[in-house]
């Protein structure tokens, strides 16, 4: 391009764990000083409060809706040197952009080549998600004659918490008698299967009878479509109420450990830099686990932790945390 961009739009992928695993790329768009609006499910607005963005386009998956909001958003702004930055793979979300006369980069799959004016390839062997995408927005930026951001990701994600985030959630945890530092958050549930199985660990409610009896608080605040499944796999636990997903973030980074499955959850955690431990059985860490230095992977593909591992790791974590819970 002889000019740099005015504006960039940048699609963000569509599940929870992905997009705290797409923060790096974020803060390297934003910190290039151009205008950046992000296309994202709607949920993911309130998780991304605390940026400073030019616009949030929430993305429903219908490419006709999808295109139009975009077309609208460049017409009423004026974007004529806006560009754009896929982070997903998929075909329909390039023909989104294309179709509204966006210019974009993207990773070239399935067989998508032909609507990227700048197809990259995937780098090899395959990275972390993190580290996938941070390279694709680093080659978007450089094709872009925009400052490029440093070669690799930092060790953490960073997510940008704000005030009423974290106001939520003391109000939250003061209701149920509980201080910061002073409890551990499960989350005993996992959405969907993978490969046809179970993604949840079978050990939770074990587990948490074994921690109560040792005197430790043990809570969890699933999302409403959760808490049937949350009750039956932990049912002495305190249930909290539901909370918005950058409150619950707050919420993670105030315990004293976050135990989960490889999850949204754990992506969250992740994201706030709560202590975790991420527990594994059907799914690799290798490209999905946890971007952070305060977590604790047990278990591999194919073979659960057990309970007498994870209790034993949860005590060390306790008596040695990686990071302080926020007490302040």
């Amino acid at each position: 391009m002889t000019n740099s961009p005015s504006i960039i739009y940048l699609r963000l992928p569509n599940w929870i764990g992905d997009v705290c695993m797409a923060l790096p790329s974020l803060h390297a768009v934003l910190e290039s000083g151009v205008p950046t609006v992000v296309c994202a499910r709607s949920w993911a607005e309130d998780l991304l409060q605390g940026y400073d963005l030019a616009g949030f386009l929430p993305m429903s998956g219908s490419w006709r809706a999808d295109r139009k909001r975009v077309a609208d958003h460049k017409r009423l702004h004026n974007s004529g040197r806006g560009v754009g930055l896929l982070l997903p793979d998929s075909l329909s979300s390039a023909l989104v952009f294309r179709l509204t006369g966006l210019q974009c980069a993207g990773y070239r799959d399935d067989g998508r080549s032909f609507l990227l004016k700048w197809p990259f390839s995937k780098p090899t062997p395959k990275p972390h998600a993190v580290a996938s995408w941070y390279a694709l927005t680093r080659s978007a930026l450089n094709a872009w004659g925009l400052t490029s951001a440093p070669t690799t990701p930092g060790s953490e994600l960073n997510l940008a918490l704000t005030p009423k985030h974290e106001a939520a959630a003391r109000t939250l945890i003061a209701r149920a008698g509980l201080e910061p530092g002073k409890f551990i958050l499960i989350a005993p549930t996992a959405t969907g299967l993978h490969k046809g199985q179970v993604k949840v660990w079978p050990s939770f409610d074990a587990l948490t009878r074994t921690l109560q009896a040792k005197g430790l608080r043990v809570v969890m605040c699933p999302p409403p479509n959760e808490k049937e499944e949350a009750l039956r796999n932990a049912p002495t636990a305190v249930c909290l109420d539901s909370l918005g997903l950058g409150a619950f973030a707050t919420l993670t980074r105030m315990s004293a450990l976050v135990i989960c499955n490889d999850s949204g959850v754990s992506h969250l955690a992740a994201a706030a830099g709560a202590q975790q431990i991420t527990l594994f059985g059907v799914t690799h860490a290798k490209h999905t686990g946890p971007w952070s230095p305060f977590a604790v992977c047990l278990g591999e593909m194919g073979h659960w932790p057990s309970i007498d591992t994870v209790f034993e790791s949860t005590v060390q974590l306790l008596n040695n945390p990686l990071r302080h819970a926020q007490k302040s």
